[in-house]
């Protein structure tokens, strides 16, 4: 069961290093989400959630955050190995299912990688 659990050594933690992964990081996006990859020094995958004001008020925005982390846990097999994924959700987003979420997250982290 730990395999599917969202530990803190999981998590990007550290505003300077959303920054690196700002400035080296390679950009994809789809219609309602951004992802930004980058290689770590450590040997975990970790996820970084960005979701702005501009997305709605606190109840949306804390929605499109559970939505990722469930995501995240779930299929971790879709992040890259020893990278830094840091998800943004963009500024128009509808109220979106967990299924629409999941399937267009899959379909970004399949798409052909860059890095």
């Amino acid at each position: 069961m730990k395999e599917q659990s969202y530990r803190k050594s999981e998590r990007i933690t550290n505003h300077s290093r959303y920054r690196t992964i700002y400035n080296q990081g390679v950009w994809r996006s789809s219609q309602h989400f951004t992802t930004i990859t980058c290689s770590n020094a450590q040997e975990a995958r970790r996820l970084g959630i960005t979701v702005t004001k501009k997305t709605g008020n606190a109840v949306r925005r804390n929605r499109v955050k559970r939505l990722i982390r469930e995501f995240f846990r779930l299929n971790k097999a879709l992040f890259p190995a020893e990278h830094d994924v840091v998800v943004m959700a963009k500024r128009i987003m509808p109220p979106l299912t967990y299924q629409e979420a999941c399937k267009e997250l899959t379909e970004l982290f399949t798409r052909k990688a860059n890095i």
